[in-house]
């Protein structure tokens, strides 16, 4: 009897570490165990004493130029001493590894592991040190093109609606509220003013899932799979967006983790003040992206948490807080 065929699979751990041990020079003890199953598959491979991060792309996720390019820009940052978990040559030179899994060729890479823990509460100090890290990370893309998405506005605030229309009906209040706010975030796109706006590759998605901070209080950032051409403070909005998510009740709690974020930044490069007015409305226009990615992944990330009701909860408890509070449209 024939295969039946799969849109996505979950590859062997075990049998991944001895691929590993044939590609790379690691010993006969190397490890392998699945860390994360999702948009793309993370495993924790180890070698003795050495850890490192195998990351498979889901099938048709990125393309083989896409992941040469995430890993130049990788490299570009690793050559200028950004902490950052960086990409690994197989014993033929090689970065991108080929698996043949039931769905089809997906696509492997090897990165360093980035020490330390993820921690989703921290003092303002250690937002001081990231934002100064955001900050040298950009003197570093500024002006870099990168042969992948571009994040123009079409990208962020209209193409997910393809995929939010799918899981919320069209007729809810919720629906309504994320159609006129996305008249309003579009007209202040259309009216930046893109002399004062720095251009360059974004990482696009740096908080706390996505670095890493050890006893030494040193940051590692991973995790680059959304880089792209943009404006180099949509990084610096979705940092921000993310602490009024997770500290998200008082500005007593957020202001001052947000103050010594910006502080840091502007210890190595200072942000315009075109930048700064436009920090809240993009980072609630990243909403609406991410909330296209949550609905355009259903199939093998969101299924287990997305639904009409988490939608319509994520809407008024994020969306339009953050409106609110910023006093935007």
């Amino acid at each position: 009897m024939a295969h039946f065929p799969v849109t996505n699979s979950n590859l062997s751990a075990d049998h991944l570490a001895v691929f590993l041990r044939e590609k790379y020079p690691f010993g006969p003890t190397c490890t392998c165990k699945l860390l994360r199953a999702g948009i793309n598959d993370t495993y924790l491979v180890t070698d003795g004493q050495e850890k490192y991060v195998f990351r498979i792309y889901s099938l048709g996720w990125r393309t083989e130029l896409e992941i040469h390019e995430e890993i130049r820009l990788l490299n570009k940052l690793k050559e200028n001493k950004i902490s950052i978990s960086y990409p690994i040559v197989d014993a033929e030179g090689d970065y991108i590894q080929t698996l043949n899994a039931p769905e089809g060729n997906r696509l492997g890479v090897l990165f360093t592991f980035a020490d330390g823990e993820k921690i989703s509460h921290f003092p303002a100090e250690i937002h001081y040190r990231i934002g100064s890290l955001v900050a040298r990370l950009h003197q570093v893309t500024e002006g870099m093109t990168l042969e992948r998405v571009n994040y123009t506005s079409k990208i962020i605030l209209e193409d997910p609606f393809q995929y939010l229309q799918k899981f919320l009906s069209a007729d809810s209040d919720e629906m309504r509220y994320m159609q006129s706010s996305q008249k309003y975030l579009l007209d202040v796109f259309s009216k930046a003013d893109t002399t004062q706006l720095r251009h360059g590759a974004v990482h696009l998605d740096i908080w706390f899932d996505n670095l890493n901070i050890d006893q030494d209080k040193k940051i590692t950032i991973f995790d680059f799979d959304f880089c792209g051409n943009g404006w180099l403070c949509f990084d610096i909005a979705y940092y921000i967006l993310q602490i009024h998510n997770i500290e998200r009740y008082e500005a007593k709690d957020y202001q001052p983790k947000i103050d010594e974020f910006i502080r840091g930044y502007e210890s190595i490069t200072q942000i315009s003040d075109e930048e700064k007015r436009l920090i809240p409305a993009l980072g609630v226009s990243l909403y609406f992206f991410y909330l296209g990615i949550q609905c355009q992944r259903y199939d093998n990330w969101s299924n287990t948490f997305l639904s009409e009701n988490y939608l319509k909860r994520f809407i008024n408890g994020l969306v339009k807080r953050y409106f609110e509070i910023h006093k935007l449209g």
